[in-house]
């Protein structure tokens, strides 16, 4: 196979799919890009085969806060809505904002509306999270603590719950110690099911006067109306590229639905791998995977797999396809292809900007052999800076979960900038970079190519989750109970 990847072509995809607008699960945006993909692989002659589903789909239609006070009542801006939270009527809610700084104020938010300070979560080390395999160049670290509003918003998504067993209203959230630029239009949380509760999200300037007016007794008028469709449709789909082995194949996988340019371009990556691939007849089979349900994960995961991610409902479905047993296929590798083309943008000097440089591509990779495979194949690019990892702590992120934990060894890209979870109008492309997306898919393409030339012998197994010791990621210290011990010990000395 000679791959040459077009970034012409790519790049034009990428206008194509923000054209849709945001796609979240089961939206006409979402499925209007699935058809279109569907289109595209059509072109090609290879074949589709589509798993449908249904499933109760929320969208936020409207949402506001106003502040009464007196003949002087004023709005505060939203920066968006809690997914799958709660809805109101068209008139809103009007009850007194009760702000709670302790677990003693929840008591008094019954049949009002609580404001809750969710503060960003950066007292965590990253080798909590994370456990380094190799970086290139050498000198990548991650930041030394793990933070940010996707995963402050996952640690603290028991504020919906909270407030129901308090009997509130509806919740406000203030973001605590993120820019406010950062923050805007972020949907977040995702995680969690729906949660009858209406809550919507407040950047930390206005969060200022909400906590003032509570502060004060004073009233709100909070409004969060969505559209709720029973039996939403949508899909995941796959399609088989046959290779002269019958009984193996590789699975390169991704899934369609997102917020914005890179959250998700993975499927725009997988067109431009399906187009070189199409006319060949590749040593194995090669499954590309395209899945639904990233961002609606609590009806979407099957935990029969042993992960919580989109792919997980599609490996139950179809283990006749990878597990290799009897006349199974056996998966001997898969590729996951996620956020591609990210800049890297952080809060420097109190301005939220583009620093000049790539995000740390987050790769996961299986094991030892196929870790060393991946950084054997990116020395030389032109723009890069990695960190691979091993699954940790039960944690690994991006839909690559789904077949290490099911011991598939993997290369599972899935960088994690900010901004990946942000509606807006731009989709985010300023903070996109068509050459680096261009690199990245190259270097899936190398592997599919080096990968075909190595036994399923020589590939391995996924070796499974490390626990509590981590090599460290911040270029701090290695992570261990001793480790810890150490740290303090030297921290008492001084």
């Amino acid at each position: 196979m000679n791959f040459s990847i077009s970034k012409e072509r790519m790049l034009e995809g990428m206008h194509t799919m923000n054209s849709f607008d945001t796609r979240l699960t089961g939206s006409k945006g979402h499925n209007d890009f699935i058809k279109w993909l569907k289109d595209e692989i059509i072109k090609m002659d290879i074949p589709i085969y589509s798993d449908p589903f249904y499933f109760r789909r929320w969208e936020e239609k409207n949402s506001s806060i106003e502040i009464i006070d007196g003949d002087k009542n004023f709005n505060i801006p939203v920066s968006s809505a809690y997914p799958y939270s709660g809805q109101t009527s068209a008139g809103g809610i009007t009850e007194e904002l009760v702000y709670v700084k302790s677990v003693k104020d929840i008591p008094k938010t019954t049949g009002k509306i609580a404001v809750f300070n969710v503060a960003n979560i950066n007292f965590l080390p990253s080798e909590i999270a994370f456990d380094k395999r190799s970086s290139y160049p050498e000198d990548v670290v991650l930041e030394k603590k793990y933070e940010g509003p996707v995963i402050t918003s996952f640690v603290q998504c028991f504020y919906g719950i909270v407030s129901k067993l308090s009997k509130a209203k509806a919740v406000i959230l203030i973001w605590k110690g993120l820019h406010d630029d950062m923050i805007e239009g972020q949907y977040l949380s995702f995680i969690a099911d729906y949660q009858n509760i209406p809550m919507l999200w407040v950047n930390e300037t206005n969060g200022k006067k909400i906590i003032e007016a509570a502060k004060a007794h004073k009233k709100a008028k909070f409004v969060l109306e969505s559209e709720i469709e029973e039996h939403a449709h949508t899909e995941s789909f796959y399609c088989i590229i046959k290779g002269k082995n019958q009984k193996e194949n590789v699975i390169i996988n991704t899934h369609t639905d997102g917020t914005n340019c890179v959250e998700e371009n993975g499927p725009i990556a997988l067109l431009e791998l399906m187009r070189n691939m199409k006319d060949t007849v590749p040593e194995r089979t090669h499954i590309f995977l395209f899945t639904t349900g990233h961002f609606r994960l609590p009806h979407f995961e099957d935990i029969r797999t042993g992960a919580f991610q989109s792919a997980s409902r599609w490996l139950a479905m179809h283990r006749d396809l990878w597990d290799g047993k009897g006349e199974h296929f056996k998966c001997v590798a898969n590729l996951t292809i996620e956020h591609l083309g990210c800049k890297e943008w952080r809060d420097i000097d109190g301005e939220y900007k583009y620093t000049g440089k790539p995000e740390i591509d987050l790769v996961y990779t299986g094991n030892k052999f196929m870790d060393k495979l991946y950084i054997d194949t990116v020395k030389g690019r032109k723009t890069i800076r990695t960190m691979t990892l091993r699954g940790h702590n039960a944690l690994h992120f991006g839909e690559g979960q789904n077949f290490f934990t099911m011991g598939v060894p993997e290369i599972s890209l899935v960088p994690a900038p900010y901004y990946l979870c942000v509606v807006s109008d731009s989709h985010e492309m300023e903070k996109f970079d068509i050459d680096l997306m261009t690199e990245q898919t190259e270097t899936f393409a190398k592997l599919i190519e080096k990968i075909e030339k190595i036994s399923a012998k020589e590939l391995g197994k996924s070796d499974g989750y490390s626990i509590v010791k981590a090599k460290s990621v911040s270029g701090g210290y290695d992570f261990s109970l001793k480790g810890i011990a150490d740290k303090i010990s030297s921290v008492i000395k001084k």
